[in-house]
């Protein structure tokens, strides 16, 4: 058997490997852009079978595809959707404009296995074709961003429940270690008393309104400009069309999707995919904060915070011995860096697009769905490989909770913010702890002072100690 076979497309005759299911117009592409070697995401893929299939079973609703072509489309769709096909996806992420070529490559690899379903060889187009009935009402200027919007809805579905599991170990750390005293810090400076468990539990918190914000975000990614053809006002199809593929794409998808309210504003603006791409950057955000803390909280384990201890998963030297590194939150900065800078792309592409069509979409999608993807993978590996596995030095933290000259803040309600700023000076200058300097200075009470310098008592809202014993003393009798 030859190893390629000839396909004519409008520009004249392309060979094609033989067994490919992609046609002419795909072998050009792989020509045209061998860029990054990447290809297209199987969300995407799987989304645009998805469509395709949806696409059929509109048009044979209709009767705008007979019954024995359209159920061979379906089939291939589905047997697409079921990631059946992946190898036969071959464009680079890095194409032509709008996403021409990839469209092309789903409507060939459908066209052909339907043929070969009804009993055509592959490059025989007789029965289907790519463009005349796979494609029927369809242009890759409602389809790309159809497609890509669903491929975003169906990737965050794998990414949410590891930010709840992120988010609940936190929150699981945060109980273990709420009797833990240590030393706040601001400014990397000391600052007064709080509970480890106190910083743990607003990690998690931060998880969690992360994941609000990136659900609000991919909400407008449900109106959809399906129909809306080639500039969007639906030329070549059927006054029904538009909103029985939406809806069949709904039922296929397992997603709420909608019929946007202006087809030619669901071409032209793909602020959606900024929106989401944005709250991706802020969930990174947040999770290099975080990781940052927890690499300085663990530096040591001699010389720097030495408060908690990570999990040894390597060696981390080539030259010292014994040296173990905070991979993990080094790995959770770097990826969350790749997910800034493509932010930083969706954002150029998205203002980009001029009049009906915005050509950029290619970028997008690669940029989101890879975001999505290196997020989910990362945080799992951050979850279970690092923070469920800390552990606490209470002894370390409970000397620089007793340590830290910002307990003087406590008595500024009693002696004032001047005298305990001369306090905190002396306690710099000596060495000598805040609690002796005060009670060495006889400003109150050792009783008073064991009290109110008590970092434990620091770390919630408290009565004034005064207004505190008149409570109590109202309240018994």
């Amino acid at each position: 058997m030859s190893e390629v076979r000839k396909e004519k497309d409008s520009l004249g005759f392309v060979e094609v490997p033989s067994r490919a299911y992609y046609g002419a117009q795909t072998a050009r592409a792989v020509e045209n852009y061998p860029i990054s070697g990447l290809n297209a995401h199987t969300q995407l893929i799987r989304a645009f079978g998805m469509v395709k299939r949806a696409a059929a079973e509109a048009n044979q609703e209709l009767g705008l595809i007979d019954d024995r072509r359209a159920a061979a489309i379906i089939q291939a769709a589905q047997e697409v959707i079921d990631g059946k096909w992946d190898s036969e996806f071959v464009v680079d992420v890095f194409q032509a404009g709008a996403g021409v070529s990839f469209h092309m490559n789903t409507n060939e690899v459908i066209a052909n296995r339907a043929n070969e379903i009804l009993g055509a060889n592959l490059g025989d187009y007789t029965h289907v074709h790519p463009n005349d009935h796979v494609n029927y009402g369809q242009s890759t200027n409602d389809v790309f961003p159809t497609g890509m919007r669903l491929a975003t809805l169906l990737n965050l579905e794998t990414l949410y429940p590891v930010l709840d599991t992120l988010a609940a170990t936190f929150a699981a750390k945060a109980k273990e270690f709420d009797g833990i005293m240590k030393s706040g810090r601001t400014h990397m400076q000391d600052a007064v008393p709080i509970r480890l468990g106190q910083e743990f539990a607003a990690y998690g918190f931060a998880i969690e309104k992360g994941k609000k914000f990136l659900q609000q975000a991919s909400e407008s990614l449900r109106e959809l400009g399906l129909g809306g053809s080639a500039v969007g006002t639906g030329i070549n199809t059927h006054p029904d069309y538009r909103v029985k593929a939406i809806a069949n794409l709904a039922r296929i998808s397992g997603q709420h999707l909608v019929p946007a309210a202006d087809m030619r504003w669901a071409m032209q603006s793909n602020a959606c995919m900024a929106e989401v791409s944005a709250a991706l950057r802020g969930i990174a955000l947040e999770v290099i904060r975080i990781s940052n803390d927890i690499r300085l909280l663990s530096s040591g384990p001699n010389t720097g915070f030495a408060e908690i201890y990570l999990p040894s998963l390597q060696p981390g030297s080539s030259i010292m011995p014994g040296k173990i590194n905070p991979v993990m939150p080094e790995l959770a900065a770097m990826v969350s860096f790749q997910i800034i800078g493509n932010d930083t792309a969706v954002a150029y592409a998205v203002q980009a697009g001029q009049l009906e069509l915005n050509v950029m979409m290619p970028t997008m999608a690669h940029s989101v769905l890879q975001s999505i993807t290196i997020l989910a993978n990362m945080l799992t590996q951050f979850n279970d490989r690092c923070v469920a596995g800390i552990t606490v030095n209470a002894e370390r933290c409970n000397f620089y909770a007793q340590s830290t000259v910002s307990l003087a803040t406590a008595l500024n309600p009693y002696i004032g913010y001047g005298k305990a700023a001369e306090i905190v000076k002396e306690s710099v200058a000596t060495g000598e702890s805040i609690i002796s300097i005060a009670r060495k200075k006889k400003l109150l009470s050792d009783e008073q002072i064991a009290e109110i310098l008590d970092p434990v008592r620091m770390t919630e809202p408290q009565y004034p100690l005064d207004a505190a014993k008149e409570r109590d003393t109202k309240a018994k009798a």
